[in-house]
């Protein structure tokens, strides 16, 4: 219907995952001084995505619990394993509530013998 409407989203969209973006990165650097703020931080991101409708970047994501919710960092809340059984994947374990995240490994087709 409006012309503008569109550009109006799309801007501030764009403007959401700048800040999306520059949060997680503020989580990162204060987790180890006061985990409580970086967890804010990650609860404040996860909002904003919802409020104006866009999924949370895939390189983000994984640094959530799906079940608590809680901001992943690996070697201190969240345990990182590489697995072969059946496909090969990383399992990735909240040292909280012990949920285990799953993410594929893809294998490599460089054209050579298999």
């Amino acid at each position: 219907m409006f012309s503008g409407q569109g550009l109006v989203d799309r801007e501030a969209r764009e403007i959401a995952l700048e800040r999306i973006r520059i949060l997680f990165r503020l989580a990162d650097e204060v987790f180890h001084q006061n985990p409580e703020r970086a967890q804010r931080y990650v609860d404040l991101a996860r909002r904003i995505a919802m409020r104006v409708r866009i999924h949370l970047p895939r390189d983000l994501r994984r640094r959530i619990c799906r079940r608590c919710k809680g901001f992943l960092v690996p070697g201190v809340n969240c345990r990182v394993r590489i697995r072969q059984r059946r496909e090969p994947h990383v399992a990735i374990t909240c040292l909280r509530c012990g949920a285990i995240m799953r993410i594929p490994l893809r294998r490599r087709n460089d054209g050579e013998g298999a």
